[in-house]
């Protein structure tokens, strides 16, 4: 039955049915050939999986992000990281970075954030001289940041699927993120120093100038999390609160807002929220077949008996979620392989909120990972005639490096998730 339910999901992802559906198909066949349930438990796993006042916060989140970017958030950001790092060499690639932590905070969403940060910066970048190739990887790896820096919609699907406190895991990326900054900054340090002559001055009074246009961007996130940990609403109705924080600041104050942009974001969110929420109710399916064939207790079990080592657990399950992440959508693989997961965590004495950060870096990483990293595709169509290939350089096994460099240190230093978690309970 185990054997069938993965065989069947793998055979369907890989001939390039959609994972919702593959998740599906992997749910009914084993269960109708190997068990004596009733088939019709399957519709009642998908409807009982989306009655969830948390996962509300889905689709909340990305109308939010598109409210924000729509309204000229991405502008704003990227002007007021080019003026704190725009003058150290490498500087514009240095600002994707510092750029998409922000968008990061504001959209939740890898695919957003290359698309808001990169349309602006990859046309500046190659009139400034850096190289078209080098510019496009550079913004599509720095956009999987979107994904760790908070709110983060993975991280809403982590909490709802473990139960961690979604504030937690929030605040848990963080630190993290900005950790993951100044590695992947490294390298475009050095690329500029060689390669590009950078004729930005710093200048404080353009700081204050850019913050101050930036400033209502910025506090959103804070918003958020201080309503959050001030238990003045829960996550969900943060993410309602978002949404009309992004609508007036959009309408009222950035005066970037019409009709025609909100109709649009509102499409494209009601498309995106309902591939997620298929996605959610197809998994549910797949981890009820998965508990009627043990399959999470035996593979903890499996693992556990490979070694006592906390060391060497957490390296196996790094690779295992690395090449997950490479060709798994996020939410996806949070939502089948965090479940068998939670036990091993339980039997070793790690946190969940330390797991879950570690978990979304490692899907992270895998966005912007070769041969089906969805990030390398959203960023190819930055620039007309490149193609995936193209995108595929030592810049991005580089950038990759340095990545997994910030992810050992997460996995084996507890404490940089978890120093904000616990300082604000």
């Amino acid at each position: 039955m185990a054997a069938t339910l993965f065989l069947v999901f793998f055979v369907f992802a890989f001939l390039g049915v959609p994972i919702a559906v593959a998740l599906l198909a992997a749910s009914a066949i084993p269960l109708y050939f190997f068990t004596t349930t009733a088939m019709a438990v399957i519709p009642q796993r998908l409807f009982v999986s989306m009655d969830s006042f948390s996962l509300m916060a889905l689709p909340f989140f990305m109308i939010a992000g598109g409210l924000m970017a729509e309204g000229g958030v991405s502008r704003r950001l990227v002007n007021f990281a080019n003026s704190i790092v725009g003058g150290l060499p490498g500087g514009l690639a240095i600002v994707a970075f510092v750029a998409s932590a922000f968008m990061g905070a504001i959209s939740g969403s890898a695919t957003a954030t290359v698309i808001a940060i990169g349309s602006i910066l990859v046309p500046s970048m190659i009139e400034a001289g850096y190289d078209k190739r080098f510019a496009v990887t550079t913004c599509s790896v720095a956009g999987f940041l979107g994904t760790i820096i908070p709110p983060s919609i993975p991280m809403v699907t982590y909490s709802v699927t473990t139960g961690a406190s979604t504030g937690d895991v929030f605040s848990g990326g963080i630190i993290p993120g900005c950790l993951l900054v100044v590695l992947m900054s490294i390298w475009s340090f050095v690329y500029g120093r060689k390669h590009v002559k950078t004729n930005y001055k710093f200048s404080l009074k353009e700081v204050v100038r850019t913050f101050i246009e930036a400033i209502w961007s910025l506090l959103m996130p804070l918003i958020i999390l201080g309503g959050i940990y001030g238990g003045i609403f829960t996550p969900t109705e943060a993410a309602a609160v978002a949404c009309l924080y992004g609508l007036l600041v959009g309408f009222f104050v950035y005066r970037e807002l019409n009709l025609k942009k909100i109709y649009k974001v509102m499409k494209d969110s009601v498309v995106s929220a309902a591939m997620v929420m298929f996605i959610v109710a197809g998994a549910a399916a797949f981890g009820f077949v998965m508990t009627q064939a043990s399959i999470p207790v035996k593979m903890s079990n499996w693992i556990i008996s490979m070694t006592d080592s906390r060391i060497v657990l957490l390296l196996l399950i790094n690779l295992l979620l690395l090449f997950i992440g490479t060709f798994m959508e996020t939410n996806a693989a949070i939502l089948i392989v965090a479940p068998i997961f939670i036990p091993i965590c339980q039997a070793f004495g790690i946190d969940l909120v330390h797991f879950g950060v570690m978990m979304i870096v490692n899907l992270s990483i895998g966005i912007v990972t070769p041969p089906l990293g969805v990030n390398l595709f959203v960023g190819a169509k930055l620039v007309d005639g490149l193609t995936v290939k193209d995108v595929i350089n030592r810049h991005l096994f580089l950038y990759i490096g340095l990545a997994l460099t910030g992810l050992l240190l997460i996995t084996f230093i507890p404490e940089i998730v978890l120093f904000l978690p616990n300082l604000v309970k």
